[in-house]
């Protein structure tokens, strides 16, 4: 009875998405002929449906809820993580080494025995392994490629796993520093962090039909081992820390909200950065900074915060604190090295400074110089709107894929002042044709820097409070679920009561930009008005 009220719950629950999304769309009865197969291919690609359960299916998974219940029979072949822990442990020295154990406590739930299970180890491309081992129940077990998807691996199990059956595996890995010149994962003899996925395994689910497993247990242990003296900052909660042998064990409880773990750990300094804005901001540095200028930088960091907290809403309920931590080493700190989008953020762009290594860390390299905070700004963004927060927010299509970029450059304003918005502007509209006719797709380039300022025409034709209030409005509608530009469409006209979806047809599907919108900005001596409504094309 429990799996058909959880069913039942689950269909109730998409009822009130809907209902929730009526909301937002009520308005765009008037759009039917945007979204049709009688505009072009544009409209078809990025307008995709929203899948809702209906209520006939809902019956059906009901009726499967109550058989699976009463006779209490998977329906696939599986198994269920019953215990979990996983334990890292830095080796100091002049090879230093990260060393990681996972050990699982499995159990057979599935509908058959199974005689190989599947995961996925950290990939070598990215990161040097020293040593890495699998035991079953004590014993070496070969692992081996998956066909299908290289990324994953089979471990081959030395005898049929019956059903109903626990059995332990045990995982370790030895992580390594490239060879000098080589790319990838790089760490200090005295720092180092492990970023919020690529490190730790992932057990994926048997394979076949209705099959289950890999969901880790709601509940598991994160170990540390570091030498005394280390700061260590870990994903998860209930943290604890002893001291044994010269050693800093610390142990935190992991829960799904906490999504992915990481560890960020070494000879660090810590300033607070709150400068009475109530916004609690850790700066972990390798070195002893200047605390004026430290100060000042900290005051621009602030002003970011606040420009994605009035933009974007609140990053979480329970106003968690941020850390900025200096990379153990830059080389292999960042997984990106150049955006495309740099050209338009930046007059002068040069390498990644920052990258978001958890929803509340953020890795920066100061390149041997004081810290300048601002640099984080734009790594920050992702922690408001794409980390854990929206699924495929760095996989959008135009024009969304300039949403990451956008946030950046509001950052930017807040720091730099009004006169950014209008240089940034201008530096964009340098990359599209002023007098482009041509019925062809345009270049990949312009197409970037048209959707890039597509979020400043929104703000200049519906004002920036509306412009607040809608994304606000679909990144709370949307959370954790990801969102596209239907919802954005519908959160426009729900707040302005407007034809917002012919306004995104007429920016987006015509080549170049209105002409109106690059007079107002090219024009160097014309005020820019922060509110002003731009005429439609």
């Amino acid at each position: 009875m429990h799996a058909i009220t959880k069913t039942l719950l689950l269909c109730a629950s998409a009822d009130a998405n809907r209902t929730e999304a009526g909301g937002l769309r009520e308005s765009l009865d008037h759009r039917t002929a945007f979204a049709s197969s009688g505009f072009p291919r544009y409209n078809r690609l990025v307008l995709l449906p929203r899948h809702h359960l209906r209520p006939p299916l809902c019956l059906f998974l009901a009726a499967v809820s109550f058989w699976v219940s009463s006779c209490a029979v998977a329906l696939g072949p599986g198994y269920s993580i019953e215990n979990q822990e996983i334990r890292v442990q830095f080796l100091p020295g002049p090879d230093p080494r990260i060393r990681v154990d996972s050990e699982y406590r499995l159990r057979n739930t599935g509908s058959q025995p199974l005689s190989s299970l599947e995961l996925r180890l950290p990939g070598r491309r990215s990161f040097h392994l020293a040593t890495a081992e699998a035991i079953w129940d004590g014993s070496p077990v070969a692992a081996e490629s998956s066909l299908k998807n290289p990324r994953n691996t089979f471990l081959a199990l030395p005898k049929t796993w019956s059903l109903n059956e626990s059995h332990t595996l045990h995982l370790s890995a030895e992580f390594q520093n490239p060879i000098a010149g080589a790319p990838g994962f790089s760490f200090a003899p005295d720092a180092f962090f492990l970023p919020s996925e690529g490190w730790a395994p992932e057990l994926l689910p048997s394979q076949g039909v209705f099959s289950t497993g890999g969901v880790p247990p709601t509940q598991w242990r994160l170990l540390v081992h570091v030498p005394d003296g280390f700061l260590v900052h870990t994903s998860g909660r209930s943290r604890k820390m002893s001291r044994h042998a010269r050693e800093i064990i610390v142990e935190a409880l992991q829960h799904s909200e906490d999504r992915y773990p990481f560890v960020v750990a070494g000879h660090y300094r810590e300033t607070s950065l709150d400068r009475g804005s109530g916004n609690r901001v850790f700066l972990w540095s390798r070195a002893p900074e200047n605390s004026s200028l430290l100060g000042q930088s900290a005051d621009a960091l602030v002003l970011a915060i606040h420009a994605y907290d009035a933009t974007f809403g609140a990053r979480s309920q329970k106003n968690q604190p941020l850390w900025i931590v200096e990379c153990p080493v830059p080389v292999g700190c960042f997984r990106t090295t150049e955006s495309s989008y740099a050209n338009l953020l930046r007059a002068e762009p040069g390498a990644v400074s920052s990258e978001l290594a958890s929803f509340d860390t953020l890795m920066i390299d100061f390149g041997g110089r004081p810290p300048k905070l601002a640099a984080a700004a734009p790594a920050l963004a992702a922690s408001w709107l794409g980390y854990g927060q929206n699924p495929g927010f760095y996989e959008q299509q135009p024009p969304l894929s300039a949403f990451p970029a956008f946030a950046s450059a509001l950052g930017q304003e807040a720091i730099e002042g009004p006169s950014s918005r209008s240089e940034t502007i201008r530096r964009a509209l340098h990359v599209i044709p002023k007098s482009s006719v041509t019925q062809k797709p345009e270049d990949e380039s312009v197409l970037r820097a048209k959707s890039f300022l597509f979020f400043y025409a929104l703000q200049d034709r519906y004002g920036r409070d509306a412009f607040r209030h809608a994304i606000d409005h679909m990144l709370s509608a949307r959370q954790g679920r990801g969102f596209n530009l239907n919802d954005l469409i519908a959160a426009f006209e729900q707040e302005t009561h407007q034809n917002v979806a012919e306004f995104v047809r007429l920016w987006m599907k015509r080549p170049g930009v209105p002409d109106d919108f690059r007079s107002r900005y090219e024009d160097t001596s014309a005020s820019i008005a922060s509110n002003s409504k731009e005429t439609m094309p």
